[in-house]
């Protein structure tokens, strides 16, 4: 039986909540957009740790927030921004793969007919000319699949990567606490 992932902990020290987010977004605060800094923040701080893993964040305001619940209130803010952004991603997933499965059609079929081009060169006559012709098609053929050999091999999982971490930012533990005087 496997250990329950590790718990990463981040504290945030804000004046006020207000700044967790974007003061230029009109929705209502549940949906608001997280500001910039605090966003690029979290999630650099959260990619440094294994897809899976469990984040506890604590705010630390200097000025309490004003309303009651709102802890739960912030909670709900920042699994719904999260959330939102997994989805993103696993759609930005979808869309790759998708793309994909094209590029790997196109590159097989356009590498069918290289090759089959280049054994009609190679059978209509010898030569050097043609020995580069048949070789060229070859290449070209092979070349024409790097695009979808690259998409499988490669460019999913970074993609599928930040979709887990914001799952898991999604579902993290948030806390307010009151800022230490110093």
């Amino acid at each position: 039986m496997s250990a329950a992932a590790p718990v990463h902990r981040l504290e945030l020290r804000l004046r006020e909540i207000t700044q967790l987010f974007n003061s230029m977004d009109p929705s209502p605060f549940l949906e608001r957009d997280l500001d910039t800094d605090a966003e690029e923040y979290i999630e650099s701080w959260a990619m440094a740790y294994p897809p899976g893993s469990r984040f506890h964040i604590t705010l630390h305001l200097q000025q309490p927030a004003a309303e009651p619940d709102a802890e739960q209130l912030i909670a709900s803010a920042i699994h719904h921004f999260f959330n939102f952004k997994a989805e993103l991603a696993r759609r930005e997933l979808r869309q790759l793969l998708k793309q994909g499965r094209a590029s790997l059609l196109i590159g097989l079929c356009f590498l069918a007919a290289c090759l089959l081009a280049a054994n009609a060169v190679s059978r209509s006559a010898s030569g050097d000319l043609l020995v580069i012709g048949r070789e060229s098609l070859t290449i070209i053929g092979w070349v024409a699949m790097w695009r979808p050999i690259d998409t499988f091999l490669y460019d999913w999982w970074p993609l599928r990567r930040r979709a887990r971490i914001y799952e898991s930012l999604g579902h993290a533990h948030v806390s307010l606490a009151a800022a230490r005087k110093t």
